[in-house]
């Protein structure tokens, strides 16, 4: 293993909570009612009836807080409770250099392969745990993410201590439909500037070296045989997808792989992967999405393979005046 990861280790399990919807009844099969097993196998698609009902028969899951241990029907309105075991969770990257810290705002370049928050089979194992464990004596208070970085995409990574500079950020790091990705337009919209670098599949690219092309492939969600939907190419036609726009800029051209510049002016799931796959280039060894932006079937978003690096950040100081970082070791060929 490498010095400085966390190894794999057991974590302390966790309760998934829902409740039952009058769609969840309307979507059961057949006629009849709808079965513990047959919601769980529609709410979490990973497992099918047989492995609920197996669940079941061990005791993991309760109904309106009475433990169940055989199927049944279900009512809307009813409240389920999976007691999942602890499961292992894979060793993941455990440092990372910190690029700015002003007692509020805490800048990190995050490490590819280090989960941001708990999801996809990852709770202990992430960058939220860490620093509170770190920083859980710290009097300025502990430093949590201010926004979602992929398991898989290293960069720049902003966390502050104070919620309201959180929610400052967090305003601010959202699309604003009046940013122009190039960094043209209004000085009002300019508050955040995000540019990221990715290696992408080579050849393809119809550009030279500093020429740019404007990606404007809605994303929408679409069925997946695995997850049910999962976000890729759309093409406006569904009421959910969402408008997305980026500037992709070709940098270098490589034998290997062409390394590209993105500035995004949206914030939309795997945008950066999606855009340039729908324009023929997936970044080099990206396993869930291929030419035209849409997901393979046998690929999840938790996979990893590609080259994807938050770069840049130009932001406004909640103290005023501009923050402007860089990763000090940008991607490259």
């Amino acid at each position: 293993m490498p010095p400085h990861w966390l190894p794999a280790a057991l974590n302390q399990g966790w309760i998934y909570r829902d409740r039952v919807r009058p769609a969840d009844l309307a979507a059961a099969p057949g006629d009849g009612p709808l079965l513990v097993s047959a919601f769980y196998a529609a709410r979490y698609r990973h497992s099918d009836a047989s492995v609920w009902r197996e669940r079941l028969a061990a005791g993991e899951i309760r109904r309106n807080g009475q433990e169940l241990r055989a199927d049944g029907a279900l009512a809307a309105g009813e409240e389920l409770a999976w007691h999942r075991p602890p499961w292992r969770e894979a060793a993941v990257p455990a440092s990372w250099p910190l690029l700015f810290d002003d007692g509020d705002l805490h800048v990190i370049d995050k490490p590819s392969g280090l989960p941001v928050l708990p999801a996809g089979g990852y709770l202990e194992h992430t960058l939220l745990r860490l620093l509170e464990r770190r920083h859980g004596d710290d009097p300025a208070g502990i430093p949590r993410p201010v926004h979602r970085l992929g398991r898989f995409t290293s960069g720049l990574l902003v966390c502050a201590r104070r919620p309201a500079t959180r929610a400052w950020l967090s305003a601010r790091l959202r699309e604003s439909t009046a940013a122009d990705p190039d960094g043209a337009g209004p000085a009002e919209a300019q508050r955040c500037r995000k540019i990221y670098r990715a290696l992408v599949v080579p050849g393809v690219l119809a550009l030279a070296a500093g020429e740019s092309l404007p990606l404007d492939t809605p994303i929408g969600r679409r069925a997946h045989p695995q997850l049910g939907q999962i976000w890729c190419a759309a093409d406006g036609s569904e009421p959910g997808d969402r408008p997305a726009r980026s500037s992709l800029t070709l940098l270098e051209r490589g034998v290997r792989a062409d390394l590209v510049q993105v500035a995004i002016a949206s914030g939309r799931p795997h945008q950066i992967r999606i855009h340039c796959a729908a324009v023929g280039a997936p970044l080099l060894g990206d396993p869930l999405y291929g030419p035209g932006g849409l997901a393979r079937a046998a690929a999840l978003p938790g996979d990893g393979g590609y080259w994807l690096q938050a770069w840049r950040l130009e932001l406004e100081h909640p103290g005023g005046g501009r923050l402007d970082l860089e990763v000090p070791e940008a991607l490259g060929l």
